[in-house]
């Protein structure tokens, strides 16, 4: 295998996978190491109706596979390996994969993005996708006139609860003390809601379901336990949705690339250039706000064209030195 790429795209979901089509659509070489999660969180979601251009939905791992699909149409290169280490002392840069094999590339984009912080419960694993989410934003449409939960006690919380009454009949949002990390004015707001009720000093011992004729599995109830009693009872319910936050999978460019306080990648204004020259970043790995499909397709999108723009000043600076 050719180890020296014009692009080399880290990550892949709807961000990597864009990056890559337009990268190599401009004539560059381009590989996409698709890491631990080929195809990104898409890979773990059901059905996903709000990306423009499918009319009557699609399963997520279908869609990445799509994605993937139109990239390698134009020459690009899926590698399943995960990028270890970066050295960007010299140029080009050099990136060593987990299997030990050195990479070389004269530009970079990371489209890493972040994963859900999950609880870890039993049956967790098991619904998710079926009942357990951890995005409202992408699956509440689904749950019209049902009851669901949020589980929680920040502002993600509080902003899911209230984003999800426009769905629900009713949302239950169950937090493991009685006081809560969120704003003021995002509590005030959650309380003022009727559709919203609360229960404190509870976590989420076991999620429960069926399984249909169909064969397909449905989330029912969810155990709870009483943080101060031990006590557990059971609550029905038809979705649950975990919302205690996001971590971006950058843990590998600390040091190397300017991130903030939480780890989200720091970019250039509304561009994907970040402060080492040659590395752009998109997708959710630099977006802490919106993290939708098309918002990372988007973002992949500008980093292919500054990555194209970034190499074609190179190559001219080097001409005319």
């Amino acid at each position: 295998m050719n180890t020296h790429y014009d692009v080399l795209i880290i990550g892949s979901g709807p961000a990597g996978f864009t990056a890559a089509i337009y990268a190599s659509r401009a004539n560059m070489k381009v590989a996409v190491f698709e890491g631990l999660q080929p195809g990104g969180q898409l890979t773990i979601t059901t059905e996903v109706e709000n990306y423009p251009g499918f009319e009557h939905g699609i399963m997520g791992p279908e869609m990445m596979e799509v994605f993937r699909k139109q990239a390698q149409r134009f020459g690009a290169v899926s590698v399943y390996e995960r990028i270890e280490t970066i050295d960007a002392t010299n140029r080009p840069f050099t990136l060593t994969s987990d299997r030990g094999t050195a990479y070389t590339a004269n530009a970079i984009i990371v489209a890493t993005g972040a994963s859900a912080k999950l609880l870890g419960s039993v049956g967790e694993d098991a619904y998710m996708g079926y009942g357990v989410s951890a995005c409202a934003t992408c699956d509440g449409f689904f749950f019209r006139n049902q009851n669901v939960f949020v589980i929680g006690g920040g502002d993600t919380a509080m902003e899911e609860a209230n984003y999800l009454t426009r769905f629900a009949a009713q949302v239950t949002l169950v937090h493991r003390r009685d006081e809560f990390r969120a704003s003021k004015i995002m509590v005030d707001r959650a309380k003022a809601n009727p559709k919203i009720k609360f229960i404190t000093n509870a976590e989420v011992a076991e999620y429960c379901g069926e399984t249909l004729p169909t064969g397909i599995k449905r989330l029912t109830h969810l155990k709870l336990r009483n943080t101060v009693t031990g006590e557990v009872w059971e609550e029905k319910g038809d979705g649950a949705f975990v919302a205690i936050g996001h971590k971006p999978n950058t843990d590998i460019f600390k040091g190397l690339l300017e991130m903030d306080e939480n780890g989200y990648i720091v970019t250039n204004g509304k561009s994907s250039y970040t402060n080492v020259d040659g590395i752009f970043a998109c997708g959710d790995a630099q977006d802490s706000v919106y993290r939708q499909a098309i918002t990372a397709a988007g973002s992949g999108c500008v980093a292919a064209i500054d990555a194209e723009r970034w190499l074609e000043l190179q190559h001219h600076n080097a001409q005319h030195a």
